[in-house]
Order: C-alpha cells, then sequence, then structure tokens
C-alpha cells in the first residue's frame, strides 16, 4: 500500500472543488453533480498514476456501490460499499440511486464536499436512523468470524455490509468483524 498511499496524498493535494453547476427544480437548489465531482478529482488521480474504479453489486431494493482505487504499482484500495434504496422499482429510479451512490461514494473516498456546502441548512434536517434486522445481522457477524480464506469473507462482508441497511452503528460493528477476521487470515 505504500505506493498508492503516497500517490493519494499527492493527488488529494490536487483535487479541486466539485462545483456546484446542476440545478435541482425541485428544491431550487445548486449541486453538485457526478460529473462535476469527477472533474474534481480524475485528473488528479491519473497525473499519480491512480485508476478510479466504481463496481455495482446486486441489490434487490436499490444499489450498492463501491469506489476503488488502483494504483498503476497494482496495489488496490476499496473504499466500501455504499448502499442506496431506490425510491421508484423502475429504471428511472434505480438509475437515480445509482448515480446519487456514485456520487456519495466518490466524495467519501476521495474527502471531497461540494463548493460552497451549506451546513446550516444540513443541520435543520431530522436524521432518520434506518432500521435493520438485528437476527439477521447477528447471523452475518458469525460468518465473517467463520470465514476461512479471503473470498469467503469478502462474500460474508458484502452480505453482512448490505444487511445495515445504511445503518452507521452496525455498518461500524461489520467492518470491525472484517478486520478482525481478516488479521486472523
Amino acid at each position: 500500500m505504500k505506493n498508492l498511499a503516497t500517490a493519494l496524498v499527492k493527488a488529494q493535494k490536487a483535487f479541486g472543488p466539485a462545483l456546484k453547476s446542476s440545478t435541482n427544480p425541485h428544491f431550487k437548489s445548486r449541486y453538485a453533480d457526478l460529473a462535476a465531482c469527477v472533474e474534481a478529482v480524475i485528473d488528479a488521480l491519473n497525473d499519480n498514476g491512480i485508476a478510479l474504479i466504481q463496481k455495482n453489486y446486486d441489490c434487490t431494493n436499490g444499489v450498492m456501490v463501491e469506489t476503488m482505487f488502483i494504483h498503476e504499482s497494482g496495489e488496490m484500495l476499496e473504499c466500501g460499499i455504499l448502499h442506496v434504496p431506490a425510491n421508484k422499482q423502475d429504471p428511472q429510479g434505480y438509475g437515480s440511486a445509482l448515480t446519487y451512490a456514485r456520487r456519495y461514494s466518490l466524495m467519501a473516498a476521495c474527502g471531497i464536499a461540494p463548493e460552497d456546502d451549506d451546513g446550516n441548512v444540513a443541520s435543520r434536517k431530522t436524521v432518520i436512523v434506518p432500521s435493520v434486522n438485528e437476527s439477521a445481522l447477528t447471523d452475518h457477524l458469525a460468518a465473517i468470524e467463520a470465514s476461512t480464506d479471503q473470498d469467503s469473507l469478502k462474500n460474508a462482508y458484502k452480505l453482512a455490509y448490505a444487511a445495515c441497511n445504511s445503518n452507521t452503528e452496525w455498518q461500524g460493528k461489520v467492518i470491525a468483524a472484517k478486520d478482525k477476521a481478516k488479521a486472523k487470515l
């Protein structure tokens, strides 16, 4: 990871802002769309030998996206899976969820935020903690602990992370379990 880590630090120094160049007609607000977010980071990443990849995973009620960085040395960093539910179960609903997931996964992985982000507006919103099936998640955690190789760990982790339903408390538990199991392998 030394080559990739060094390259990512150099790339981050050159990241531009994610410009709010699109308008949401429903809320009459401006936002940084996916293209603006990619534009803010892609040249700096590529100039430092880093390819940006966004993998999609199967999901029945929405989309799951993972942003990855692959360095020219072969080193790779997977940044975690983000699940976004689709509001409508049709191509437009899934397409919207995919675009949203790609944008937010990229911003989180790169450590960027839209320029002029108004924290005061965000602080007024009600926080909704997603519900989870704790029994199923306990079973998923057991499957992570029982993993005997990298492939079984990866599969158990993906299923467990998706079952978190974007609940950050459970996501933390799943990530901790994965890291503990990975250290044992």
